[in-house]
């Protein structure tokens, strides 16, 4: 009977220490995750020539633009890295999330950059956490090679 309710216990502070979506804007100044300064970033432009194999991984701290945000819970992003590129942001160990109205916010990311083959299925899930048009995610066909990224910490700039 001890161990039933030591096991409860643990399961309950397991399922309750979950990252939650923070409260109040993305305001110039804000930081979420782990601490990240400007210092040293560079524009999103330079991350495909930077990954050119489909193996490249590497840590960098980038400057983006916010194009879009799950609006669930802030928990993932998608960056413009120039007029034809996007990144798509996670966040490391879903251990944070980042207010829903950070979308065309400029932000730092610190963590990791590589490449990565997303399923169909997956672009539809995110399509659909977008709230994209339905005719728009039943065009979703063919998995799609991106750049992807590990956030560690986000700080917002402007």
């Amino acid at each position: 009977m001890n161990k039933l309710i030591l096991l409860f216990i643990l399961l309950l502070g397991t399922l309750t220490s979950q990252a939650q979506p923070p409260k109040g804007p993305a305001n110039p100044g804000s930081v979420y995750g782990a601490g990240t300064t400007a210092a040293g970033a560079i524009a999103a432009s330079e991350l495909p020539s930077l990954l050119k194999s489909d193996t490249a991984t590497m840590p960098v701290k980038v400057k983006a633009q916010v194009l879009a945000v799950c609006s669930k819970k802030g928990c993932w992003m998608r960056l413009q890295v120039n007029d034809s590129t996007t990144a798509f942001v996670k966040m490391k160990n879903y251990g944070f999330f980042v207010p829903t109205d950070i979308k065309g916010r400029t932000v730092i990311l610190e963590g990791l950059a590589y490449n990565h083959v997303t399923s169909v299925a997956e672009l539809r899930h995110y399509a659909e956490d977008a709230k994209k048009p339905q005719a728009e995610i039943d065009a979703i066909t063919q998995p799609k090679r991106e750049i992807r990224f590990t956030a560690n910490g986000i700080l917002v700039l402007e």
